[in-house]
């Protein structure tokens, strides 16, 4: 019986590719429908997602293949979901990030922050949890835990050798004028707890901030980008509603809020409620050497990188022209440079992709210098008397070996399936059957509406990837909140702020998973942060969307883009 049952878990993958179709076969035979046959596809992808039974991306291709066979959509149609609009500008930013990995600039900002909030234990944790957010914001969370990490485990052995090297076994001490010899063991316990409690608090810290941090800009993280796609999509006289500069707005006084409700619940957790102490007030003069020389560890790794070299120069300067162009393409408050340029019969053909690979071609033409001979003769030693080696062009910035060994094309696969399976319940009829089927949640307060659903989505964020909980969701709350008229942003927006709140479980996302493996925290240390740091956060965007979100996106009215029925007056 053992063996039968590990051979059912063993094989599971293969079990659930054969008979999840097969289990839900009778609905397109009994109702023979449109809606019937695009419920059953959606169906299907949602089991194979969340039990990942095969390769995500893998899932996200069904489309192609059953919505033709089952005349819901033309293959034709069906294959231009897939390299959409967002798709470019989810591209064009990730070129940017490997550019920013590739000259290692995001070690340089990382470093430079942390020399700035130095090695107090409070501070220490701010220091991390604001440079990774910021980081997050621009390149992917997985990438951006992966360079933290080492770093706060360095500063970490530090600051315990020091602890460690600071008592001596038998250490003599006068107590009320008599010499006493304390045993060690009871201090070097209560080190190890302490520098234990330290390490989990930091290594939490890098995966929670990384995740948060993601939520500030519309590239940061997919689920971003599925929601602009989705309205674009569903929605297309939004107007360009969603862009770079809306959604920063939006989301980036959330992020700062949460990010700030985390590191108080970190230090509370494992720092105490002593937050004199926990700020170095008052701290002694070995306190303060122990301090001195973890701090000597950041700013070591720091002179290690040099002087600003003059590729790295120009990455900055294409970085901090990338967000000025995107944060002023379309600002809202007056025209942007795109409506005055390049607007023709009141429409605008430039969008924020066509800024993001405007920047990424700019990483391919470039030089990274001016020529290799420098190079050469500081590699060879020889000076320029002695030895003339041929003048050599230097190479670009970036190349694309190097960006075709780190994009990850299943995002872009699932970013296409999303679309796609929007596409089809739309042209199936699906979304307006399961419009009318919600109206009875028209009764319900806005507010407690968009609380549940926060807490939905970042309860079924924790089993599932973020990308396809959103891609799943979004199409569905469209409906809903067109059966109700109400304001689609108004669920949309919260719930896919709400699929990055993957805080409790190593499995839920990458940066969980990275910080785990290290073997300091265990899975409820993580859980029961996760879980405290779940509600907040469900709380803060929950306070966000009924407050200046509300005003920024005149959520307390109904557009007439979303209108579509014409029922909602």
């Amino acid at each position: 019986m053992a063996f039968s049952w590990q051979a059912v878990l063993a094989c599971r993958k293969y079990l659930i590719v054969v008979l999840v179709p097969l289990v839900f076969l009778p609905l397109p035979l009994v109702l023979p429908t449109k809606e019937a046959l695009c419920g059953y596809v959606i169906i299907v992808m949602a089991l194979f997602w969340c039990t990942e039974a095969l390769p995500l991306a893998v899932t996200a291709l069904l489309p192609v293949l059953l919505f033709p066979l089952m005349n819901i959509m033309d293959s034709t149609t069906v294959c231009q979901e897939y390299l959409k609009d967002t798709n470019m500008l989810f591209l064009g930013g990730l070129v940017m990030a490997i550019a920013i990995e590739t000259w290692n600039l995001h070690k340089r900002v990382a470093l430079r922050v942390l020399l700035i909030t130095g090695v107090r234990p409070a501070l220490l944790l701010m220091g991390f949890m604001v440079v990774t957010a910021f980081l997050s914001m621009w390149i992917s969370n997985t990438a951006t835990t992966a360079m933290m990490v080492p770093i706060a485990q360095a500063v970490m052995e530090q600051l315990h050798k020091s602890e460690t090297e600071s008592g001596t076994p038998g250490q003599v001490k006068k107590v009320n004028g008599l010499e006493v010899v304390f045993s060690s063991g009871k201090r070097n316990e209560e080190v190890e707890q302490k520098h234990l409690k330290l390490s989990k608090g930091m290594s939490l810290c890098i995966c929670y901030s990384s995740s948060i941090g993601g939520i500030a800009t519309l590239t940061g993280t997919t689920p971003n980008l599925v929601l602009q796609g989705q309205i674009n999509d569903i929605y297309k006289d939004n107007g360009g509603i969603i862009n770079f500069a809306s959604w920063f707005s939006f989301a980036f006084p959330t992020m700062v809020l949460l990010l700030l409700l985390a590191w108080t619940w970190l230090q509370i957790l494992y720092l105490g409620f002593n937050f004199k102490k926990n700020f170095g007030c008052g701290a002694s003069p070995a306190a303060k050497a122990k301090e001195q020389q973890a701090y000597e560890i950041i700013k070591e790794e720091s002179k290690k990188l040099g002087k600003m070299n003059f590729a790295e120069i120009e990455v900055s300067i294409l970085f901090i022209l990338l967000v000025v162009l995107w944060f002023t393409r379309e600002p809202g408050f007056i025209p942007g440079w795109a409506t005055v340029l390049f607007n023709k019969d009141n429409k605008s053909y430039v969008t924020d992709a066509t800024v993001a690979l405007f920047i990424a071609m700019l990483l391919f033409i470039l030089p990274s210098g001016f020529s290799n001979q420098d190079r050469d003769q500081e590699q060879t030693g020889e000076s320029l008397k002695h030895h003339k080696s041929p003048f050599r062009a230097p190479p670009p910035l970036l190349d694309w070996k190097v960006v075709q060994e780190k994009m990850p094309w299943n995002i872009v696969f699932l970013l296409g399936g999303g679309f796609a399976l929007a596409k089809g319940s739309e042209e199936s009829g699906l979304s307006a059957w399961l419009g009318t089927k919600l109206t009875p949640l028209q009764s319900i307060p806005h507010p407690a509406i968009a609380f549940l659903l926060c807490l939905l989505i970042a309860t079924f964020t924790e089993c599932t990837s973020n990308v396809a909980t959103t891609t799943l969701f979004l199409p569905i709350l469209a409906s809903m909140a067109e059966a109700i008229c109400l304001n689609p942003l108004y669920v949309m927006l919260p719930c896919t702020l709400s699929a990055s709140l993957a805080f409790m479980l190593p499995v839920a996302t990458p940066p969980n998973a990275i910080v785990f493996s290290y073997g300091q925290l265990r899975v409820i240390d993580m859980a029961k942060a996760g879980f405290v740091l779940n509600i907040l956060g469900v709380l803060t965007i929950t306070l966000a969307i009924n407050t200046w979100t509300s005003s920024l996106f005149q959520l307390q009215t109904f557009p007439s883009w979303a209108n579509r029925t014409g029922t909602c007056l």
